[in-house]
């Protein structure tokens, strides 16, 4: 399990609680716990699934090196994916209604899916089930968490996307494709920030539906605030990719292309809180903020991807 990845994870939860329009409580912590419990069941299960292939690719790995035993890698995968659903169960019903399909999701891709075509969308669903998650342990309601799980999801596919030209050289149109995506998530969660069209939320909801679109000047004493919070950490956001992903479609060779989805990963934190500040969530999205430093520091030390 690669600790620096799982920095990233409870930002999901956070930001779906954001997007429900609920502050966080208890239950939102069973939610991070299950969370961090199924991503760490991924990334050993991954591991074991492909012990064979990094044989050839990545000896170094620890399973093909011989440092972890593969039962012990399978046992770990099949504990923590139970641990995350006894905690979700423990959040209530609707936590468990979405985690059981995340936690099928997570292993039909490890096992399944991941070397498919489908393999990119299956992880961009778990990721945006990730963040309904914290939305249904908070609330029991996952409907207004939606457009920020699609909009995480589609990161996370283009993410994905990438990642499959980790071990060999490939196309430079993926992550030109990544960064294009990139450009236009950033583009929808900062759009109209300052002004919303005349008519109020109503007219400015078509913008991106269940998010809530910033009021009129004046009749909302925060808002200046959470347009400029939103938006510096929508840059930081599109900053954290944008040199890999050129780097990456210029030279898509294996240690570019790695460092392309390792940015990636580590740009879902800043996106989680511009999510969360979009919501309105100010003090909630600099909390996830504050993961990122934490996760580029362990980054250095052990690898992302």
């Amino acid at each position: 399990m690669r600790l620096p990845a799982l920095f990233s994870v409870p930002g999901d939860a956070l930001a779906g609680t954001a997007a429900a329009g609920a502050p966080p409580n208890a239950r939102t912590l069973l939610a991070i716990g299950s969370s961090l419990c199924l991503y760490g069941a991924g990334m050993a299960l991954n591991d074991w699934a492909d012990r064979e292939v990094d044989a050839v690719e990545r000896p170094h790995r620890p399973l093909p090196s011989g440092r972890i035993r593969p039962a012990a890698a399978l046992t770990a995968a099949c504990a923590l994916t139970g641990a995350g659903l006894a905690l979700a169960a423990r959040a209530g019903r609707p936590a468990l209604a979405v985690a059981a399909p995340l936690a099928v999701t997570v292993w039909a891709y490890d096992l399944t899916l991941k070397h498919t075509t489908a393999g990119p969308v299956a992880m961009g669903a778990a990721r945006g089930l990730d963040l309904l998650l914290g939305a249904a342990a908070t609330t029991g309601r996952t409907r207004r968490a939606l457009p920020s799980a699609a909009l995480l999801g589609t990161h996370t596919l283009a993410v994905t996307a990438v990642s499959r030209q980790e071990a060999r050289s490939g196309s430079p149109l993926t992550p030109l494709a990544a960064l294009a995506t990139t450009a236009l998530l950033t583009r929808l969660v900062t759009h109209r920030l300052a002004s919303p069209p005349k008519g109020g939320r109503e007219a400015a909801a078509h913008v991106l539906p269940g998010l809530p679109p910033a009021r009129p000047r004046g009749r909302e004493p925060g808002r200046q605030p959470v347009a400029h919070l939103t938006t510096a950490l929508a840059a930081a956001y599109a900053a954290t990719t944008a040199r890999p992903y050129v780097h990456a479609a210029l030279n898509p060779s294996p240690p570019l292309t790695q460092r392309a989805v390792g940015a990636g990963i580590r740009a879902t934190i800043p996106l989680q809180a511009t999510l969360t500040a979009r919501s309105r969530s100010t003090a909630t999205a600099l909390l996830i903020a504050a993961l990122a430093p934490l996760g580029a520091r362990f980054g250095k030390k052990v690898s992302v991807t």
